[in-house]
């Protein structure tokens, strides 16, 4: 129960000490995983429809062989970036860039870290995203395509308008899921130098080695994150899920009398006339 006591005691000085520290690699934290979950989100919805387009024996060449040579490059994308440690795509691309174009280019400052982060952790988002996007795609039954076929629908109007509305829903666990872990796998973007929450953990312990006392406020303030975003997400979920039961509204009352509904203008002995109508000559 002591050490318990000096536990709080420690990590409450550290935070009256450091908190605007902290609470800056919060921010840098959140800023960087939304934009990057964002942009990583359309470049594995581009990939994921680009792999899913169909094509068949009687297409031309030139249609099959575009095909299949984006299939193989979003394939070798995916595996790249899948299959490979984001902290190790983050040393690759800022000191590769330099490196291939003998210091031309590079990141410079901090908006240079800023854009190589974000370009890294896009990316490496983009490669799973693409895996769950295709398959979203393919959980849509196939009977909806050909419906919409047969309607005069072109796989364009297909896809925007019939198939990825239910695709996008089937996938929303899984968006939320990236962008979980790309609040926590920010923390590798230290080794270019970017100040996030794990950074600023980091260069306080450099200065008090109260390394334990620091991780212990880390460790709580991803957690709260990372319920947080939960707690939004499946929030968001139930919303697109609408409500648990419907009512059929009828607004027409045509609606609400088909099969019964009688013209009172109608006289042959075929149609039967409204008992309650009363005509010009005041017969009813």
């Amino acid at each position: 129960m002591d050490k318990f006591a000096e536990l709080i005691t420690d990590v409450g000085l550290l935070w009256s000490t450091y908190s605007s520290f902290y609470l800056k690699g919060i921010r840098n934290t959140l800023i960087l995983a939304i934009v990057a979950t964002l942009i990583g989100c359309v470049i594995g919805l581009i990939c994921g429809i680009l792999n899913t387009i169909p094509y068949s024996k009687n297409d031309n060449f030139a249609k099959r062989a575009v095909l299949r040579i984006i299939r193989i490059v979003v394939r070798v994308y995916v595996e790249v970036f899948r299959g490979t440690p984001m902290v190790l795509q983050a040393v690759f691309i800022y000191f590769g860039l330099p490196y291939f174009t003998d210091a031309q280019m590079q990141f410079k400052g901090n908006s240079g870290m800023w854009i190589a982060s974000i370009i890294v952790v896009s990316i490496n988002t983009g490669a799973y995203m693409a895996e769950s996007v295709r398959g979203g795609i393919m959980s849509i039954d196939a009977g909806q395509t050909e419906g919409a076929k047969a309607i005069g629908m072109t796989h364009l109007q297909t896809m925007l308008y019939v198939i990825l509305p239910q695709a996008v829903r089937n996938i929303i666990p899984q968006i939320g899921n990236n962008f979980i872990i790309n609040i926590k796998d920010t923390s590798v973007m230290f080794v270019i130098g970017f100040i996030d929450f794990f950074a600023q953990h980091r260069n306080i312990i450099g200065v008090n080695n109260m390394s334990f006392q620091s991780a212990t406020i880390e460790m709580i303030g991803y957690l709260c994150l990372t319920l947080v975003a939960s707690f939004l997400l499946r929030a968001l979920e139930k919303r697109l899920d609408g409500a648990d039961s419907y009512e059929l509204v009828n607004v027409d009352p045509l609606v609400m009398t088909a099969g019964t509904y009688s013209h009172p203008d109608r006289s042959n002995i075929f149609d039967e006339r409204s008992k309650e109508y009363k005509g010009k000559d005041g017969d009813r």
